[in-house]
C-alpha cells in the first residue's frame, strides 16, 4: 500500500510541469491542415485569421452545419465569443477571440468523454471554417 501512494505522489509531482501547457504549441505543416494551426498539450487547436470576429464566426457556422454538428449555444464573452457544438459523440467548444477588428484567434476543443480529447476533428473544424471564408 505504501508503495502505491508513493508512486501517485510521484507521478502528480512529474506532472505539475505540465499545467498550463497551453503555450506549448507546435505548428502543423502540412499533412492535410492548413499551416499556422497550434496544437497545445491540452488537446485543443487554434488558429488567428485575418477576419473579424462576426466573418469567422459565420464561417465557424457554416462549417458546424456542413458536418452536421449540433449548435447548442452561442455566447458573448469578455473579449469575443464562445459556441458551444455536440456531435454524436464529441462535445465542441470554439473560442473567437478578436484580437482587433481584422484579426480574429479561433480556439476549438474537441472532447470525447472528460478526459479525451480529439484534435483530429479540432483541425478539421479550424479547415473547414478556413474553406467557407474562401480558403484552399
Amino acid at each position: 500500500m505504501h508503495s502505491v501512494t508513493i508512486r501517485i505522489i510521484v507521478l502528480a509531482i512529474a506532472a505539475l510541469p505540465l499545467a498550463g501547457c497551453e503555450s506549448i504549441a507546435i505548428s502543423a505543416l502540412g499533412g492535410g491542415t492548413s499551416a499556422g494551426v497550434s496544437y497545445s498539450m491540452a488537446g485543443k487547436v487554434s488558429r488567428t485569421f485575418t477576419a473579424s470576429l462576426p466573418k469567422v464566426q459565420a464561417a465557424a457556422l457554416a462549417a458546424l452545419q456542413r458536418m452536421d454538428i449540433d449548435v447548442l449555444s452561442i455566447d458573448k464573452v469578455k473579449g469575443g465569443k464562445e459556441i458551444n457544438a455536440k456531435s454524436i459523440n464529441r462535445t465542441i467548444y470554439i473560442k473567437l477571440e478578436e484580437i482587433s477588428p481584422n484579426a480574429t484567434r479561433m480556439s476549438v476543443s474537441a472532447k470525447s468523454g472528460i478526459f479525451r480529447s480529439d484534435t483530429a476533428t479540432g483541425a478539421e473544424i479550424l479547415l473547414q471554417t478556413d474553406r467557407e471564408m474562401g480558403g484552399p
